[in-house]
């Protein structure tokens, strides 16, 4: 019998490249950059994500021969299994963490209107400084995870200019937002601005992969707070998940059509 995707060589292959990958990223540890007052935090969780794309068949080809497409696609569907344990590990912190986030609720809900800053920042940059069509909609009325894809495939269909517009977004979150997640916490914690409540409930926002650079970057600035921060964070990616689509469906996009109504209506009609 031919060899299934889950027992063939290739697979094997992939599990002891993932393995190498996973022992080198641990072997360099954490490394603290300082820049002025602040310092970057890298974590091994950055090393492993560069060095997958550095191994990928279509910047390596020699990975070519083992990681073959049906391999690429049982790693792929293999990301929602290993992620499962993690965010059921952010579950268990809720609990311990109940006062501290019922003292947060109107902070926890009220945070979801932040979302809209996609639309805010996003919008004047893609219609008028790149000239984007349509593609606009999708891309900017939110930070486009899989529920705001599956919204707009549902509505438009992905393969419409809004369907263009968000899995572009969709794939650049996937590709470096890790590396903005892990960069940023850092950064601005130094600003002294912010209460680390506040940087903690920013990391949930509906990506497995984000929470977990944004609150490794955290806990890594301030380990005593640890129980605190992951927490806050996993109760804000819950929130997210619950409440984003809502605000996505009856607010940010609806919104995000009437703004491109107004700035190209030559465009608009010809959708």
């Amino acid at each position: 019998m031919r060899d299934t995707p889950a027992f063939g060589s290739g697979t094997l292959a992939l599990h002891a490249i993932v393995l190498m990958i996973v022992c080198i990223a641990e072997m360099i540890g954490v490394l603290r950059l300082p820049i002025g007052i602040a310092a970057i935090i890298l974590l091994p969780m950055l090393y492993a994500f560069a060095m997958g794309i550095a191994l990928n068949p279509n910047i390596t080809r020699a990975t070519g021969r083992f990681l073959t497409p049906g391999v690429q696609k049982f790693a792929g569907g293999m990301i929602t299994i290993a992620i499962t344990p993690f965010v059921a590990k952010f579950g268990t912190t809720v609990g311990p963490q109940i006062q501290p986030i019922i003292d947060a609720g109107p902070a926890l809900i009220l945070q979801e209107i932040g979302n809209l800053g996609t639309i805010v920042v996003a919008f004047p940059i893609a219609v008028f400084l790149l000239g984007m069509g349509r593609e606009t909609v999708g891309a900017v009325y939110s930070i486009d995870r899989e529920p705001n894809l599956a919204l707009i495939a549902e509505k438009y269909g992905l393969d419409s200019p809004e369907g263009a517009g968000v899995m572009g977004v969709y794939a650049t979150g996937t590709l470096i937002g890790t590396f903005v997640f892990a960069l940023m916490p850092p950064l601005i914690h130094a600003l002294g601005v912010f209460d680390i409540r506040a940087l903690a409930m920013s990391c949930g926002v509906g990506s497995g992969s984000m929470l977990a650079a944004c609150t490794g970057a955290l806990v890594t600035l301030i380990p005593e707070q640890k129980d605190l921060i992951l927490g806050l964070a996993g109760a804000s990616n819950v929130l997210t998940y619950a409440t984003g689509l809502y605000v996505g469906m009856f607010v940010a996009l609806p919104l995000t059509e009437w703004l491109f109504r107004k700035a190209r209506p030559e465009l608009y009609k010809l959708g």
